[in-house]
């Protein structure tokens, strides 16, 4: 009976450590991945940055009126203007919800000449 206990300790033993070489090496596997993506989003996000700053250059201020007073003829951009603008008053807004439910009901009359509560 010892002998059967003492091999199927020995087979348990050897199953575990097959099974921690595997988790092992499928860990080593996956940190890899992990170290590639974050390379990976840095070097994105490295390019972000540089985008922004381009963004940031081209948008000057001073370049865009040059540029506009530039190609004046062929755009024909003016500077802006506060009365170039509407006021508030003049901005179309939606309906109240009541008024909305009110409109859909027109008539309480049905369409047999049977009047229907509403």
């Amino acid at each position: 009976m010892k002998g059967l206990i003492s091999v199927g300790l020995a087979l348990l033993v050897m199953g575990l450590s097959f099974w921690a070489y595997r988790e092992n090496y499928a860990t080593q596997a996956s940190l890899g991945v992990v170290r590639g993506l974050k390379a990976e989003i840095a070097a994105t996000q490295a390019h972000l940055d540089r985008l922004n700053a381009e963004w940031a250059y081209l948008n000057r201020p001073d370049r865009l009126r040059d540029l506009a007073e530039l190609n004046f003829r062929r755009l024909e951009l003016l500077p802006l203007r506060p009365e170039a603008f509407a006021g508030v008053e003049q901005v179309a807004m939606p309906p109240a919800p009541g008024a909305v439910a009110s409109e859909l009901i027109v008539s309480s009359e049905a369409p047999g000449g049977t009047e229907e509560p509403l």
